[in-house]
């Protein structure tokens, strides 16, 4: 039987019932569908093209670019690659998540797509501090949103890690592995502990108080970001300026549910990656794990692998010793 996939129609028959509905089309949900469309199974991946990997300017971590790539590059890449299977993203937000009997129903507006299994791939938003130019100084390479990422390139850069009290000590003294020149900006008021002052005055990292403003600075030379501070007439200045202040897992829709999250709001899953719930499995950022694109596309190949196995046989017919079981992959 030819594979065929939904591009989001209104009336949704038995007969329209998806081996897989892949929500999210990021690294881990574009992944997951080139692997489940190889595996000749039916599904439809719906994305709101809200990918974190848009992101990135470029990436010099991402296994087999020594180069570097660019986010939207890599995407492409992606999509190309699922193409070449006949998956196509169709493009539209999931309002709702049901069960459907022993399967799920997904709605967005009008649109209806019935499937046996879901995927959850809709990653996480981070929560960025207020500067005009936000999106410049990020493509200028000013404002980092991952040390594990490309904290690399800026080594011996002057860095500013921007966070609470309680989280950014612990994030500068990782980026004193790249720099001397590592400076804390509190992002809001508040005591550091005994324990956070003494390992940053062990490290040489400055500590300056919730700043009066952050500026993108542009000149010939790039872009900077200035932080000024009260009482200080001069602007500290930072070539690369790392805002941790945690992200948002958008796990909505499992969760409504009753899928399991841990204390960051961020889905639990097993081995397999399903989470708590039998055939609602997450891959990529959603999931409590180093958020990284191998990781998603780790993640991505697990799962999709998984779900096969779990689902009705596909065995074309007439296969000499077919008996219409799954075939099971490790």
């Amino acid at each position: 039987m030819a594979l065929r996939f939904l591009r989001g129609d209104p009336a949704v028959s038995d007969d329209d019932l998806l081996d897989c509905l892949i929500i999210g089309a990021g690294p881990a949900g574009l992944t997951a569908a080139t692997y489940l469309a190889r595996f000749r199974r039916r599904i439809a991946l719906v994305s709101a093209g809200e990918s974190r990997a848009h992101w990135i300017p470029v990436s010099h971590n991402c296994p087999g670019f020594p180069f570097g790539v660019s986010g939207t590059d890599l995407l492409a890449k992606l999509a190309r690659q699922a193409a070449e299977y006949g998956v196509a993203p169709v493009e539209a937000r999931i309002d709702a998540l049901a069960r459907d009997g022993d399967g799920f129903l997904a709605c967005s507006g009008e649109r209806r797509w019935r499937a046996r299994s879901v995927l959850v791939a809709t990653g996480v938003v981070d929560r960025m501090p207020d500067i005009e130019g936000l999106d410049e100084g990020i493509a200028a390479g000013a404002i980092r949103i991952c040390a594990v990422c490309d904290a690399y390139e800026a080594r011996d850069h002057r860095i500013g890690v921007y966070g609470p009290p309680a989280t950014v000590i612990g994030h500068a003294c990782f980026l004193r592995t790249f720099s001397r020149q590592v400076t804390v900006v509190l992002s809001e008021a508040g005591r550091l502990t005994a324990e956070a002052i003494a390992r940053a005055a062990a490290l040489g990292v400055r500590v300056l108080p919730p700043p009066e403003a952050l500026t993108l600075v542009r000149d010939a030379a790039g872009a900077v970001v200035a932080c000024r501070v009260d009482g200080e007439a001069g602007a500290h200045e930072f070539d690369a300026l790392y805002p941790v202040l945690g992200a948002d897992a958008k796990a909505g829709l499992a969760q409504a549910l009753g899928a399991e999250v841990d204390a960051a709001g961020e889905l639990v899953v097993d081995a397999h990656l399903q989470t708590s719930l039998p055939n609602l499995y997450a891959a990529g950022d959603v999931v409590s794990a180093l958020n990284q694109i191998s990781v998603a596309v780790g993640h991505a190949a697990i799962a999709a692998t998984a779900i096969h196995n779990r689902l009705p046989g596909n065995a074309l017919p007439g296969a000499p010793g077919a008996d219409g079981g799954a075939t099971a992959l490790r």
